[in-house]
């Protein structure tokens, strides 16, 4: 499956992406562009020229994907990554004096633009890697932060320099990020706000796995292979059941019945069907 696909297809946002034809291009100077081969989907953050610096507009493109994606239960996964050899360099501060001018605005842009966009990310039922090299700092950071997986090239660097622009995360913002490091990382990336390398990034959790930069390609490329082996019904289940457990929100006596009634599933079925003849699985995610 090819791993770098051609950026040439921008979301229209009516337009779900259910099929591999792109949709029409759209005139503006960053966008976030999907492709679909099979099951899986490139969601790529463009910005030339800007390290993938994320304005307004693909703010709302990337809410807008993932809304698609997440209504489409024939995606089995969901491959995010930037263009041009950056993640994304956050959000595009040029927007700032016009989309943050004020407290209405500034409240508007985080809560109404921000936060839904990584909201429809963590939402997601389909698993969700990131992959990461050069630049993934402030927004990009965020975004990676509510992927399933994050897997950088060991050139990558990571951080959250707001402290420099006179302003604090936003909770709706800060919620992705504690979730993944906790309290002690959180607080240093925000209060010092200092750039991390790919190696301190991972040992402080942020990161699933570093490779070397030549190698992030096929890494990613046995990465979305294991997951498209396995059964998306159990994926979404593991991710929906996760979400619950976070929120400390265990299941009730009288919910297990709904929660084991994947045994009657086809992928279930088949899975074990599979297993005991020896062959390889055909899973539908029913």
């Amino acid at each position: 499956m090819p791993l770098d696909p051609p950026l040439d297809s921008p979301l229209d946002p009516t337009t779900a992406p259910s099929g591999d034809r792109p949709a029409a291009p759209r005139a503006v100077s960053g966008q976030v562009r999907y492709r679909r081969e099979g099951g899986l989907v490139f969601v790529t953050l463009d910005h030339p020229g800007r390290m993938n610096a994320i304005t307004v507009a693909m703010w709302r493109q990337l809410a807008q994907t993932f809304a698609a994606l997440s209504a489409d239960l024939s995606v089995r996964c969901v491959v995010v990554a930037g263009a041009g050899g950056n993640f994304a360099a956050g959000a595009d501060i040029r927007e700032f004096p016009r989309e943050r001018r004020d407290l209405a605005a500034v409240q508007h842009y985080h809560r109404n633009t921000l936060a839904p966009a990584l909201r429809a990310i963590a939402d997601c039922p389909h698993p969700v890697v990131a992959s990461i090299e050069g630049v993934c700092v402030g927004g990009g950071l965020e975004i990676a932060s509510q992927c399933d997986l994050r897997i950088a090239a060991a050139s990558a660097r990571f951080g959250v320099p707001i402290n420099r622009l006179g302003f604090p995360m936003a909770p709706d913002e800060m919620q992705g990020l504690l979730a993944l490091v906790g309290r002690a990382a959180t607080l240093e990336l925000l209060l010092e706000g200092r750039i991390l390398d790919a190696e301190e990034a991972s040992a402080k959790g942020l990161l699933t796995r570093v490779v070397p930069d030549g190698a992030l390609a096929g890494e990613i490329h046995e990465c979305v292979r294991r997951i498209l082996r396995g059964a998306p019904l159990a994926a979404r289940i593991n991710k929906r059941t996760l979400r619950r457990l976070e929120r400390d929100d265990p299941l009730e006596d009288e919910e297990y019945p709904g929660f084991f009634s994947y045994a009657d599933s086809h992928d279930h079925q088949e899975g074990v069907r599979a297993f005991l003849a020896g062959e390889e699985p055909t899973f539908s995610g029913d």
